[in-house]
């Protein structure tokens, strides 16, 4: 029997004949969308003047982006925000004037908690950095260090999605997600947008929502990719299956698979899986080199600390990122410290010193093995948690969680570099100047990509919905005249 032949021929009612012709306009929009991601494969650089003619195009300074996602907040008053009023006024309450307008789980009851931390200005640009973070404060003239970051996250679930999706609900497509629809993929042979996290096992707060399409199609989530030797599982057929044979199954089984879609066209999670063979069909060919790591030199490998076992983790995926970026894929993000290592309401000495250990030289790896390989100048590296961490104690000896001001930074990608924005007041509790929202954050990525935020749509249910849920500035003093 042929499978492309259904087992009996019914005759069409006038309301499945709508259905069935409805289905075929969604082809159109198909077609136009596989056309757009063809012409994104196709550019050599991201001013080419294919799809330039897309409203939300402009020209861009970056192609990709690493966003290196510290989960469970990183405390930027011990790492890149000095606070010496912290130290004088430690063991005392928080003075009046700094008192948030929602309190964190502390209720601002604690007294202030010293840092332990030396600090030191590197570089030509003079930027804080604490002794913490030795390796990338060598990388101190590279970075754009933002001090007034701020959100309404907190809590951790609540954090890491809006960090990712713009809101503290679950249901919003990611950022990753945005970028994929709005630009496509520069290789048809990797996904465009990857996942990868340093703790395999662990569960990042709200789960795989953090790189999911929302109400948008399910084809533009992020792809997993898992730590370890074999970041990606069951790629490789076996030996006795030879080119041919994989395809004649996989046309096999896309025949059943759209057979079975025809009456469930808003299943966009069936479309996706549909895709999701082709794909892997097309990475058996390309994805295996690119991420073998054993073809990289022994100084390459210990510039992202693969030596250490300690820094093993992270440094694997910093270089697998790199070497994703450069072969097209636009949207790379690694949680370090994932299922919320970075969270230290006590201990914050234990716990800070061992993140910053594990993250600090694969981190800082990057940026220079990007740098040299001149491939920074067009890949936008970002840096943060979900929030920082408060000046007040919490247990005796840990800090709280504190979305109010916090410190990301970014690198490449046509980042001012050595730079300082904004800044928090004077216990580091809330961002007071040049204050960037997670909207702001998002729309300024957006922007380096060649995207603007404000046009930038995806119809849902009627609605106009944007990356930056209608909202958001792009920070143009990030960027170099």
């Amino acid at each position: 029997m042929d499978v492309r032949t259904p087992h009996r021929v019914t005759p069409l009612t006038r309301r499945d004949w709508l259905l069935q012709a409805g289905v075929g306009f969604g082809a159109l929009a198909l077609t136009d969308l596989l056309a757009r991601e063809s012409g994104a494969a196709a550019e050599s650089t991201p001013s080419s003047s294919i799809g330039r003619s897309a409203p939300w195009r402009r020209p861009a300074t970056a192609r990709s982006v690493i966003f290196l996602f510290l989960e469970g907040g990183p405390s930027h008053i011990d790492t890149f925000d000095p606070k010496p009023e912290v130290n004088r006024l430690a063991g005392q309450p928080l003075p009046p004037s700094f008192k948030p307008v929602i309190t964190p789980m502390g209720e601002g009851r604690s007294p202030l908690l010293a840092s332990q931390r030396k600090w030191k200005q590197h570089g030509q640009s003079g930027i804080w950095v604490s002794d913490w973070l030795p390796h990338i404060a060598t990388c101190a003239d590279d970075l754009a260090v933002i001090r007034s970051c701020w959100s309404n996250g907190l809590n951790h679930v609540g954090g890491v999605c809006q960090m990712n999706t713009g809101s503290t609900l679950a249901g919003r497509p990611s950022l990753g997600s945005w970028v994929t629809y709005g630009l496509g993929t520069e290789n048809a042979n990797l996904p465009a947008f990857v996942v990868m996290q340093d703790i395999p096992r662990a569960t990042v707060a709200g789960g795989p929502r953090n790189w999911g399409t929302g109400f948008m199609p399910a084809v533009y989530q992020g792809t997993r990719f898992e730590g370890g030797p074999v970041p990606i599982a069951n790629l490789s057929a076996p030996a006795e299956v030879g080119p041919a044979r994989q395809r004649a199954k996989l046309e096999l089984l896309d025949r059943l698979n759209r057979r079975h879609l025809a009456s469930r066209f808003d299943q966009s999670e069936l479309d996706a899986r549909i895709k999701s063979y082709e794909l892997a069909f097309r990475m058996q060919a390309e994805a295996p080199e690119a991420v073998d790591l054993a073809r990289e030199t022994a100084e390459t490998r210990a510039l992202y600390g693969l030596d250490q076992a300690a820094t093993e983790p992270i440094g694997r995926l910093c270089l697998l990122a790199r070497r994703l970026v450069e072969r097209g894929v636009r949207f790379v993000q690694i949680y370090c410290g994932a299922g919320s290592k970075w969270d230290a309401h006590q201990d914050i000495e234990i716990n800070h010193a061992k993140t910053c250990r594990a993250m600090d030289q694969p981190v800082a790896g990057l940026v220079q093995d990007l740098k040299r390989r001149g491939l920074l100048g067009q890949t936008l590296v970002l840096w943060g948690g979900e929030f920082g961490r408060t000046p007040m104690s919490e247990k005796g000896n840990g800090r709280d969680h504190n979305p109010y001001g916090f410190t990301m930074w970014m690198a490449g990608g046509g980042v001012k570099p050595g730079l300082v924005v904004g800044k928090t007041d004077e216990v580091g509790l809330h961002a007071i100047e040049d204050r960037l929202h997670v909207h702001d954050i998002h729309a300024t990525i957006l922007h380096a990509l060649g995207v603007d935020h404000s046009k930038l749509i995806y119809r849902h249910q009627g609605r106009p919905e944007r990356p930056t849920v209608n909202e958001g500035q792009v920070c143009h003093g990030l960027f170099q005249a």
